[in-house]
This record gives C-alpha cells, sequence and structure tokens, in this order.
C-alpha cells in the first residue's frame, strides 16, 4: 500500500497484527523431529518469513523491510538444535517461562537461563541452542537482522548435522 495515496486508516490497520490472528506452525521446524521429538516447536510468524524457509506467501504477515520477527513457543523439554546464521544477529527476548541458551565454540558450551524480558543477541557466524528446562511453555522473541536471512547451518556437533528439509 502505497502511504502517499493510500487511506491513512487503511494504512495504520495494515501495520497491525494481532494475538489473535497468529498461527503457531508446527511444521515450518518440522523436519527437525527426525532428529528426536524434543526438537518439535513452533514459530509464530509477524514480520517477514525468518530463517525457516519460503513463507512469503503467509499473508498473515507483514513483509520485512529490514529484519524479521516471530515468536517462539517451546514446550517443556523442547529444544532448538545448535545452529550458526553466518550473515546475521538473532536476538531471543522472554515473554514466558524460561530458556536456556547456549553458545557453542569448540566442542564447548556456555550455557545460561533466561527468563522474563530476558534477552541475549548472538552475533553472526556464533553457534547457539536453546533449551526448555521448565515444566511450563516458554515463548520468546525471535529478531533477526536482515529483510532475509540464510537459511541457517547446522555443524558436526549439532544433532542435526546431516537432516534435510525434505
Amino acid at each position: 500500500m502505497d502511504y502517499d495515496t493510500a487511506d491513512l486508516a487503511a494504512y495504520t490497520n495494515s501495520l497491525i497484527l494481532t494475538k489473535d490472528s497468529r498461527h503457531e506452525d508446527w511444521d515450518t521446524l518440522g523436519f527437525q523431529a527426525k532428529a528426536g521429538d524434543q526438537f518439535k516447536r513452533a514459530q509464530i510468524r509477524y514480520v517477514g518469513s525468518g530463517a525457516t524457509g519460503n513463507h512469503e506467501s503467509d499473508n498473515r504477515t507483514i513483509a520485512s523491510q529490514g529484519f524479521t520477527f516471530s515468536n517462539m513457543l517451546l514446550p517443556p523439554g523442547a529444544e532448538g538444535p545448535e545452529h550458526t546464521h553466518h550473515d546475521v544477529e538473532e536476538a531471543f527476548f522472554v515473554l514466558e517461562g524460561e530458556v536456556e541458551v547456549g553458545i557453542h565454540r569448540d566442542g564447548t558450551v556456555e550455557k545460561r537461563t533466561l527468563g522474563y524480558r530476558d534477552m541475549i543477541v548472538v552475533p553472526a557466524g556464533v553457534p547457539r541452542s536453546l533449551k526448555n528446562n521448565g515444566d511450563t511453555n516458554a515463548l520468546f522473541c525471535v529478531i533477526i537482522g536482515a529483510q532475509k536471512p540464510q537459511i541457517p547451518t547446522y555443524p558436526e556437533t549439532s544433532a542435526m548435522h546431516g537432516i534435510t528439509r525434505d
């Protein structure tokens, strides 16, 4: 919609996404369950399609102009496997529950548990992982600093190494 010629009310409405209009997408990362049920989790997209694949046809999102924003729902015991975004930084901001974040280097993992309103920003090229060690769902924001980030890679130390999306 063109800002200069559009009806201001319609334009404003096009910038708003509500909780009720969101969709928990359990399928976009479903391929990761090949490595174990603990990798089942849901992405809830708001801006752009993130690095989880091509979701440009999802008309419930706002097209990215420079970053992506989604929520991730991690059930108790669920994990986000070790992965690396080579082209962008990634931020995690916890809304509910607790998320254990691992930063990986040379076979060593440094872990921190983040709770309500805690945040971590992981630079491009740094391997990271996530886990919900709690007994309730963890919900957190995922912000990736590019309009269309590359799909992450899974190093040899990741449970996802060698597992394909198809």
